[in-house]
């Protein structure tokens, strides 16, 4: 079963933290200094928070998948998207071990498909640079008739 993923750039932890509990009246399942998760059946979603420098908002939206043949379905679906995907592939990030690719909608919103495989001990800072240096290599420039590039979000890039 696929799982939706909603993660939100915060300023303030401990409040978006109150709020999201009492919103979800559950506590985070993950809660580190700057980020907190909570892995939600009623709604079925992955909701995470961060304060890690980013301008609050809606950071990126995603789909968690169960196992590698999920995986690989839904990394078909982003190719069939005709729009340039980024296959960061093993990292840790978001105090969690994954396997991931990333992809812009046409809005420029972001949005990441991964599989969790294990805990981290850290957030993962640097191991989505790369991914985040891609993504933003692969946005237009700003022109005649075009928006300007946007920050973009990968898990770890903040």
């Amino acid at each position: 079963m696929k799982r939706l993923h909603v993660h939100v750039a915060v300023e303030n932890l401990a409040e978006a933290i109150g709020f999201y509990s009492a919103l979800f009246a559950a506590t985070p399942s993950v809660s580190n200094p700057d980020y907190a998760k909570w892995m939600l059946d009623d709604p079925n979603v992955n909701f995470a928070i961060s304060a890690r420098g980013r301008a609050p908002g809606l950071d990126h939206l995603g789909i968690q998948v169960e196992n590698e043949g999920e995986l690989h379905e839904v990394y078909g679906r982003l190719k069939a998207a005709n729009r340039p995907v980024i296959e960061q592939g093993k990292t840790a990030c978001c105090y969690a071990q994954s396997e991931k690719a990333w992809i812009d909608d046409p809005a420029g919103i972001a949005w990441e498909t991964f599989l969790t495989t294990g805990e981290s001990t850290v957030y993962g800072a640097g191991s989505g640079e790369k991914a985040a240096d891609a993504r933003i290599a692969l946005q237009p420039r700003a022109g005649a008739g075009e928006k300007n590039p946007k920050s973009v979000s990968a898990c770890c890039g903040a």
